[in-house]
């Protein structure tokens, strides 16, 4: 269940805010087929990615995100110091973006499930997901507090692309 994903989460950010929250949810059903316009531009981001990321927290090689299992958070820092195989991670980020067909249902499941948790006023909850619907549920960057507290640095791929059996939480 979402529920369980998210409480994970919190528990290792607790300085999450609601916009991380929505994120996470948002790659958890949407995928990341937004942050791949085309392979070229993955592999520079990626790259530039590993080269500027620096030390961060203590983070699993990788985290399920979805209810399913299916979608991963692969962290960059713990893959790259136990894995390494950078060509395997961009083919696997690639090939989820070319064949994940997100659904807004599941979206609206997952916020649904963040609501009843109470980490926030559901006022709130609610005045902030009416504002992604109308903009047909954006991909959103985690919030300033969270880049500063967390240093994320991941990218979000199917599980049957990555083919490594440690996964956390």
């Amino acid at each position: 269940m979402f529920t369980s994903i998210l409480r994970s989460h919190m528990a290792r950010y607790p300085e999450m805010q609601i916009q991380d929250v929505y994120k996470l949810i948002h790659q958890a059903a949407m995928g990341n087929g937004h942050a791949v316009p085309d392979p070229s531009t993955a592999r520079e981001w990626l790259e530039r990615e590993l080269a500027e990321m620096g030390a961060g927290p203590f983070e699993p090689l990788a985290d399920p995100i979805s209810a399913d299992g299916e979608m991963l958070r692969v962290h960059l820092r713990p893959y790259l110091s136990s894995v390494g195989n950078v060509e395997a991670l961009l083919d696997a980020f690639i090939r989820t973006a070319n064949t994940f067909a997100g659904k807004t249902e599941t979206l609206e499941a997952n916020w649904d499930s963040a609501v009843r948790t109470r980490l926030w006023p559901a006022t709130v909850m609610n005045e902030f997901i009416v504002a992604m619907r109308a903009q047909n549920y954006p991909a959103v960057h985690h919030s300033e507090d969270y880049r500063q507290k967390y240093k994320p640095a991941y990218r979000v791929v199917r599980r049957k692309y990555f083919p490594y059996q440690e996964i956390g939480d």
